[in-house]
């Protein structure tokens, strides 16, 4: 994920608007990591992404849990850590080939008679 970059075998066997579906986390980590060189307002992020800030600095607060991004009120950056960086994109790309080979996981579809209601 570092510079921006897929791989060419993920580049050549996408479909032509793949990359255009990009989730907001996913826009948020490639932006940050496109401009890494910088730090950056959550405020900034939305206007440049053209999203909500208050969406973005809850992604940003939950990327922050998983150690995507780096923090200092008032500025985000992301990881300098690119191996946990990595990790996670491999993780993700995994997670989004099963859904797209299995079909999307419904838990009401999982829930058995044996299961308790969590409260």
């Amino acid at each position: 994920m570092s510079s921006g970059t897929i791989d060419i075998d993920e580049f050549e066997n996408a479909d032509a608007d793949e990359f255009e579906d990009r989730s907001d986390t996913e826009r948020i980590v490639l932006f940050l990591d496109d401009h890494d060189d910088r730090a950056w307002k959550a405020a900034m992020i939305a206007e440049r992404l053209e999203l909500d800030t208050d969406a973005v600095s809850s992604i940003l607060s939950r990327l922050k849990e998983r150690g995507l991004v780096r923090h200092k009120r008032p500025y985000w950056a992301i990881t300098d850590d690119t191996e946990q960086l990595q990790s996670a994109y491999r993780l993700h790309r995994h997670h989004e080939s099963a859904t797209e080979q299995y079909g999307e996981e419904r838990l009401e579809d999982l829930r058995t008679d044996q299961m308790e209601a969590v409260q």
